[in-house]
């Protein structure tokens, strides 16, 4: 095993370790693995349901669906149009960058105005929505990555481009 893969712990034992991972630091390695699931958790749902919505459903499909409903409301029909065939494609795209690490922070504000949208149109329509089945795990997720430290988030492309940017010569 070549130095960069494992090193020898105090108590005599091999600590496998990433190339990302310094080596003194175990809770650093704790915090990327956390941020990583999580991170791999909330892409994968927001990413599939943008699929289905942009690909099986439609965009449009969505929009009559999910937002048309809402026209007994105060709301412009135009805008439930713009919102109900944008968001598959925020959460196509937002969720696939969450997923593979590329602007994460980015990706997570465009997730939590889906969030912030969602619970808003539930609202108008069923004041004691249940949120804790939909919208509380997938912002729990959200936050969880939101305040972890960019630099924790060792698994990522956005941390891969960043070591690359200051590496001497790049």
């Amino acid at each position: 095993m070549s130095r960069h893969c494992a090193r020898l712990c105090a108590t005599g034992r091999a600590l496998l370790y990433h190339r990302a991972m310094p080596a003194s630091d175990p809770q650093a390695s704790r915090r990327a693995w956390a941020i990583l699931f999580a991170r791999l958790v909330l892409g994968f749902i927001f990413f599939m349901a943008g699929v289905y919505k942009v690909f099986e459903l439609g965009p449009v499909g969505h929009a009559q669906k999910w937002f048309l409903p809402f026209r007994d409301t105060f709301l412009p029909v135009w805008s439930l149009w713009a919102v109900g065939c944008a968001i598959p494609f925020v959460e196509l795209i937002a969720g696939g960058l969450v997923l593979i690490g590329l602007r994460v922070r980015d990706a997570l504000l465009g997730l939590g105005a889906v969030l912030a949208i969602v619970t808003f149109g539930h609202l108008l329509h069923a004041p004691l929505y249940a949120f804790h089945e939909h919208v509380i795990p997938r912002l729990a997720l959200l936050l969880f990555v939101l305040v972890m430290p960019a630099a924790d988030d060792r698994f990522s492309l956005d941390h891969l481009l960043a070591r690359r940017a200051r590496r001497p010569g790049a």
